[in-house]
């Protein structure tokens, strides 16, 4: 079980949401739009006029900066992934404790997220859900977001020397999309600490015992 040896104090706002931004460009103030008509209207249903009347600029503007909608969709995920990381393995580097204290901190983290009236889910879960199954730009943006969390994970349970790494980081994932997507469709937050729970019962399940000195 998890000792609680660490308090975690959320921050006086969060800096997750790309499209709460201030735009420092017209290109800025396109992809800040989008970001919003897209994650909290989808993707497919936004279209371009749309998007151009939320910025206030031309539709040149617009293909001046981007080829496409979907060039324009790509760079949307690429900028909320970035801004979300930063402000997810941010909170993350203020956790003390060892690498379990860490990893259970990832649902408190999540619960932040899900609290914060903005939350619209994951972009780029809605994003993959979405776009067809031939959409390789979309899927390529989607892993390689996710393969940071992943590098992130196993380099925990490395530390926690647990025997297999690949599939323990996995199962982790697994727990945090399903809390994204649960949090997202029923609007409560507290998905992120059952999933903390099953958590805490996959590492005491995973976690090699001590061993006894002769």
């Amino acid at each position: 079980m998890d000792d609680g040896s660490n308090e975690f104090c959320p921050p006086d706002e969060a800096g997750w949401n790309f499209a709460a931004l201030s735009p420092a460009s017209a290109r800025d103030k396109i992809m800040i739009a989008a970001s919003h008509l897209f994650c909290n209207h989808g993707f497919a249903a936004t279209g371009i006029d749309a998007i151009l009347n939320r910025a206030g600029t031309a539709k040149a503007t617009l293909y001046h900066h981007f080829r496409s909608k979907e060039d324009l969709i790509i760079a949307v995920l690429e900028a909320e992934g970035e801004t979300w990381r930063t402000w997810f393995f941010g909170r993350l580097s203020e956790v003390e404790g060892p690498a379990r204290t860490r990893i259970l901190a990832v649902f408190d983290v999540l619960e932040e997220w899900f609290s914060d009236k903005a939350f619209y889910g994951c972009a780029f879960i809605n994003a993959v859900a979405e776009c067809d199954a031939a959409n390789s730009a979309v899927h390529r943006a989607a892993d390689l977001h996710k393969e940071h969390l992943l590098t992130w994970l196993k380099a925990q349970t490395m530390e926690m020397k647990i025997p297999d790494v690949v599939e323990t980081a996995r199962s982790l994932a697994v727990l945090i999309d399903g809390a994204i997507v649960a949090a997202q469709h029923t609007r409560d937050p507290s998905f992120a600490q059952t999933a903390r729970r099953l958590a805490e019962c996959h590492l005491d399940a995973v976690t090699p015992a001590p061993k006894r000195k002769a």
